[in-house]
């Protein structure tokens, strides 16, 4: 496989041997990865009884559907999912917005201690999120927020991390246009939301993609800040469905595999963004 991406990096054209075996690698790779997908889909096609049965069936006969309709019928299944979307969507729209105003500001703007504070951002991207779990449930709890949707939304808006990164992706960008855009009588609003962000568009979607997918898997935070059941998200929902003295395989394996359909859309989504950005970049070189 080496020899195949040497070749294919040189320019020269790789033999059938090495992409034969190129191919071999990968097929073998894709089936590692799937086994405990199926196996999963496979559990949750079946009765929990007969999970222990030996030799394992891999195929289901008959096929059990009694899994999804517990789901759905005896537990809040759709409102978790409702509750993760929206409170995912909503972190991620807002995330993105105000990160990129305060890294266009740190980035491009000259204001005393600009360089402190940008240290201020960094360094406290390394704190636990462990170590705030206390201090801002008091204050959750102070302004009357918790069991609802602003618990959930509001304190991941605070992480740094987000700020970082615009502000790596805006540097970048050359203060010619900016000037240009200046002497033309644009403020920086217009120049931030016309310029700055077209420029950083591949940015955006890394940002994106991981505040979601950061916050889809969310799971201390909401487990503390959120005891209705309906207002709940998947992962603690999930947890919930699990007993100290009977595991329900089955109902268990429905629900991470509807939990991982949402998810799986997305990341197809933003795969298509990837390979838009990456075939610009490649053509304007």
């Amino acid at each position: 496989m080496e020899s195949a991406v040497s070749a294919a990096r040189s320019g020269l054209p790789a033999s059938r041997p090495a992409i034969a075996l190129s191919y071999v690698i990968l097929l073998v790779g894709v089936a590692i990865a799937l086994v405990p997908f199926l196996y999963v889909v496979s559990t949750s096609l079946k009765e929990t009884t007969s999970l222990f049965s030996y030799p394992p069936d891999w195929i289901p006969s008959p096929i059990y559907w009694g899994n999804f309709e517990s789901l759905f019928a005896d537990h809040p299944f759709v409102w978790w999912t409702f509750n993760t979307l929206f409170v995912a969507g909503a972190v991620t729209v807002l995330k993105l917005w105000f990160d990129t105003m305060a890294g266009y500001a740190l980035a491009k703007m000259e204001f005393t201690g600009r360089r402190g504070v940008a240290l201020l951002f960094l360094l406290s991207v390394a704190i636990p999120i462990s170590a705030l779990i206390i201090p801002l449930f008091f204050v959750v709890r102070y302004l009357g927020l918790l069991n609802t949707y602003w618990a959930l939304i509001l304190p991941p808006l605070a992480n740094p991390l987000g700020i970082f990164m615009a502000r790596s992706f805006i540097v970048g960008i050359p203060d010619n246009l900016e000037d240009a855009a200046r002497l033309d009588g644009a403020s920086e609003f217009t120049i931030y939301r016309k310029i700055v962000l077209p420029l950083i568009r591949p940015g955006l979607v890394v940002l994106g993609m991981f505040t979601f997918m950061l916050q889809y898997t969310s799971f201390i935070w909401p487990l503390i800040a959120v005891q209705d059941s309906e207002r709940q998200v998947l992962a603690v929902g999930i947890s919930g469905l699990q007993s100290a003295f009977l595991q329900d395989w089955g109902l268990l394996s429905a629900a991470m595999l509807l939990a991982a359909i949402p998810i799986t859309l997305v990341f197809l989504l933003v795969q298509k963004a990837f390979v838009v950005n990456d075939l610009s970049g490649a053509l304007k070189e």
